[in-house]
């Protein structure tokens, strides 16, 4: 087994972590990854109490945890506290001031993570009491920033372990195998969190066309873009942008999002009747450049497996 920080930190027998998805991630997935060595995160997402509710109910007796998007969880702070009700063994923000949660995360129990794109703001958590940084390059899936998982990963490592404070880094953005998480470890990392490949699971509640895409498309066809954003009527910050397949909406409007905006009600509509109809040509599919190495849809816990022996390959290889 690969033990690291991350593993002992948390008490999982694999350093891996599920990326919590929103509206993706939910508890059978979370409850599959958790079963297999790792520690699966329920995606929050923007803060839906009912939802989250009925996610950590399908996660059953699977140890699990959860995460949030930030800036969305300051405007329904309560979605924490029915989370912190499931006693999660972790709760991950990302995207906005973590300050005002993560004393709240840990007086409950739980593990505060911490997501950050620079390394700037790896400090400013670190020094707000974060337990785990998660650093995540631009490669990603869904929304994230400009750095790459490369330089990013060792140089937030470098801090960490300046800091005097045992804090774990975990390696987010175009992982997707057991060469990716050796690559990772060999970063500086303690583990990796993982999105796009937990995407095309069997327990994954993304639609299943979207599954396909993911499987059928290249990272070639992927982009950093606004243009779902607008049309889903979501007003994140401008920094964030959000890793997709290519489609015709993006087609239409990518570059040209200011003129978009003035039609924003009528591409809304637009894209709620596509969503409704897993119409995967106007409707998002958010996913990593590594979706190259995605080539089935398959049980949660079979990947988790072929993952760590990858892993395990690749570093005898490197260094047995």
């Amino acid at each position: 087994m690969l033990k690291t920080k991350l593993t002992e930190r948390l008490g999982i027998r694999h350093p891996v972590l599920l990326a919590p998805m929103g509206m993706v991630s939910g508890g059978a997935l979370a409850a599959a990854v958790s079963a297999h060595g790792g520690l699966g995160l329920i995606g929050g997402g923007y803060a839906d109490p009912a939802w989250l509710e009925r996610e950590f109910k399908a996660a059953g007796n699977q140890r699990v945890g959860c995460g949030f998007i930030t800036w969305a969880l300051a405007k329904r702070p309560e979605a924490l506290d029915v989370a912190l009700a499931h006693a999660p063994a972790a709760v991950m923000l990302s995207f906005g001031d973590a300050a005002p949660f993560i004393a709240r995360i840990k007086a409950a129990g739980a593990v505060a993570i911490c997501q950050v794109q620079t390394v700037a703001q790896a400090k400013t958590v670190i020094d707000e009491g974060a337990d785990i940084v998660v650093a995540q390059g631009t490669e990603a899936g869904g929304h994230g920033g400009r750095r790459s998982t490369m330089p990013l990963v060792p140089a937030i490592a470098d801090l960490a372990a300046a800091s005097g404070r045992d804090v774990p880094v975990v390696a987010a953005g175009g992982i997707i195998d057991g060469r990716g998480l050796a690559a990772a470890l060999m970063l500086g990392a303690d583990g990796v969190l993982m999105g796009t490949r937990f995407y095309a699971t069997e327990e994954s509640l993304a639609p299943e066309a979207g599954k396909r895409r993911v499987v059928a498309a290249s990272g070639d066809q992927t982009l950093r873009t606004r243009v779902f954003d607008i049309a889903r009527g979501y007003d994140w910050p401008h920094e964030y942008t959000g890793r997709a397949i290519a489609n015709r909406l993006t087609e239409e409007w990518h570059g040209r999002e200011a003129e978009m905006a003035t039609s924003a009600e009528t591409e809304k509509a637009r894209y709620a009747k596509a969503a409704a109809a897993g119409d995967i040509d106007v409707a998002v599919v958010f996913a990593g450049e590594g979706i190259d190495l995605i080539r089935s849809i398959e049980p949660a816990g079979t990947v988790l497996d072929r993952i760590l022996r990858e892993a395990e390959t690749a570093l005898a290889r490197r260094f047995g």
